[in-house]
């Protein structure tokens, strides 16, 4: 059993996951119909929570191969497919030797790559330059999952960001390919940037045009929310919190999944057993947290390039900027010029510092933004140089 019920690091099973009770069910009809599913939602609010909940029911664990492949951290056709084939070979260990072995024995070009540990288990230990081409292994994967004993389900998380490979010039076409060739398996693309996935899938002039089921996930509603936070809180001591206290956090936080339950994670915490969380606890619960990350979010301004980190220390003072290259923003926090803001706001979207909807851009990271708030003062006031 786990202590603390607000669990922020990740999937811990269906009785600390919220909800979603419709959602679950449509994506795994989708997929156990044949259906490939791009799953499009901004990053924090549950979808890869959600995939992972699909993958653990009954009519889905026992009967399918189930692969999550994260690729948000990969920067060419090397890495992706290197995490795609580490993730597989992860996903298949648990299920047995023959079953694994199978996989192995499709990956010829760098089958003298994978070691072995004391008890006979294989490592991926693939590294920079032990793949080539990473074509060759791609095409090895696609016929692993083809001829699979079991209908394979894969979700590739973060899809979006094999627009920014180096070498992306034809891997869009070429997974559009394999896929549309792999009877044996079914996709979920999920993706945080929604007018790269919108582009990708929804534009005619692209490969991956009309070959999914478009599906959205937005925030869990707030009685929802409430309906989970009431049980969860007189687990392990008893305690109680008042639906005022969790709408203040819902609403503070804009239902953002991961940020509300971070929060609240914080209130159970700090609520005795036997005892009532109220709403005069929220504001020492973010205190908290914004101490306990002080020292990361000083770290992370500090990692900036000097032109990056004076418009994302503009555009936290400022809140919300609309006209991001304006001369009423240059001007007002002293930036060098309108084409340089653009510069380092295009870096600082790829690193997914700061966001934009409908051409309005502010720090993504809404506990950045409050550390921001207290370490340089409150908005609208320009932040001193860091």
């Amino acid at each position: 059993m786990i202590d603390n019920p607000f669990v922020t690091n990740g999937y811990a099973g269906p009785e600390y996951f919220c909800d979603r009770v419709e959602e679950t069910a449509l994506l795994t009809d989708l997929l156990t119909n044949g259906n490939n599913v791009a799953l499009m939602s901004p990053r924090r609010v549950g979808k890869t929570d959600l995939i992972k909940h699909c993958f653990q029911q009954e009519n889905v664990k026992d009967e399918y191969y189930c692969f999550l492949i994260d690729i948000y951290a990969t920067n060419s056709l090397h890495d992706f497919v290197n995490m795609f084939g580490k993730s597989i070979l992860e996903a298949l260990k648990p299920k047995g030797r023959r079953v694994w072995e199978g996989f192995l024995n499709a990956l010829l070009s760098v089958r003298s790559e994978i070691s072995f540990d004391i008890n006979g288990n294989p490592t991926w230990g693939l590294g920079v330059g032990n793949m080539t081409p990473p074509q060759t292994t791609l095409d090895e994967i696609f016929a692993y999952l083809r001829t699979a004993d079991k209908h394979c389900l894969v979700a590739i998380d973060e899809f979006q960001q094999v627009l920014y490979y180096s070498d992306n010039r034809n891997i869009e076409a070429s997974l559009r390919t394999h896929i549309q060739q792999c009877p044996n398996a079914n996709f979920i693309f999920a993706g945080s940037q929604r007018h790269l996935m919108s582009e990708m899938f929804l534009s005619p002039s692209r490969p991956f045009y009309q070959s999914v089921v478009p599906m959205s996930l937005f925030p869990i509603e707030l009685d929802r929310y409430w309906a989970f936070a009431e049980p969860q809180f007189a687990k392990n001591g008893n305690r109680k919190i008042t639906y005022e206290t969790v709408e203040m956090v819902y609403h503070r936080f804009e239902g953002i999944t991961a940020n509300v339950q971070r929060i609240m994670n914080m209130l159970y915490m700090l609520t005795p057993k036997g005892e009532c969380c109220g709403k005069e606890m929220i504001d020492r619960a973010i205190d908290t947290y914004l101490r306990l990350s002080s020292e990361y979010y000083a770290e992370l301004l500090r990692q900036m390039p000097e032109k990056q980190r004076n418009v994302f220390l503009a555009i936290g003072a400022e809140g919300q900027v609309k006209n991001i290259s304006g001369g009423k923003f240059v001007h007002k926090y002293h930036l060098p010029s309108p084409s340089s803001v653009v510069s380092a706001t295009r870096g600082l979207l790829e690193k997914d510092f700061i966001t934009q909807t409908d051409n309005v851009y502010y720090v993504y990271d809404r506990f950045f933004q409050l550390w921001l708030e207290k370490t340089f003062g409150v908005n609208n006031e320009r932040p001193s140089a860091y």
